[in-house]
């Protein structure tokens, strides 16, 4: 699902994946009530190995409880507000805690504006990504009991119908 969805919304190196997930959704129970700190990890597992591998930086958000914080590692947290919160599952959740344990100098950042995202899970990850969002159809709709959502964004499009565009950005 992963290298489906970094070929399909065309990701390059230095681009931002945000990424919400439910381990709670994903085993079949409301979100919120049922986190797993292995199937946590092993979510980030599988979706760090393929977009470090193509250069593209993984920020996980955060639950509710944590106000939908994002966990990025520090070199990619240029011009955003850090805050202090460390996740846990029962605040922050169990996905954004693997992430803060496995990355190597990770922070906190109040918001952030992702080049794409999925949402593992209903997580409402539309607060972290840039203008436009594009939906992506992925051939692998869920994970676990967790409905998928993907989008890429795209520079919005100004002037109108007489106005060029550059193919390439669309």
């Amino acid at each position: 699902m992963a290298l489906e969805f970094y070929e399909k919304a065309g990701l390059k190196p230095g681009q931002t994946v945000v990424v919400g997930c439910s381990t709670s959704e994903i085993l079949g129970h409301r979100i919120g009530t049922q986190s797993s700190t292995d199937v946590g990890a092993d979510v980030f597992d599988g979706l760090f190995g393929v977009f470090s591998a193509n250069g593209v930086i993984i920020a996980a958000q955060c639950c509710e409880h944590l106000n939908r914080a994002i966990i990025i590692e520090r070199s990619a947290s240029a011009g955003f507000n850090i805050v202090n919160a460390v996740p846990v599952p029962e605040a922050g959740g169990a996905f954004a805690a693997a992430a803060y344990n496995a990355f190597s100098d990770p922070v906190a950042l109040e918001s952030f504006q992702a080049d794409a995202g999925l949402d593992i899970g209903s997580t409402l990850i539309g607060m972290h990504l840039k203008r436009v969002a594009v939906p992506q159809r992925l051939n692998i709709r869920s994970v676990g009991e967790a409905g998928i959502i993907a989008a890429r964004t795209r520079p919005p499009l100004i002037g109108g119908e007489r106005a060029m565009y550059d193919e390439s950005l669309l």
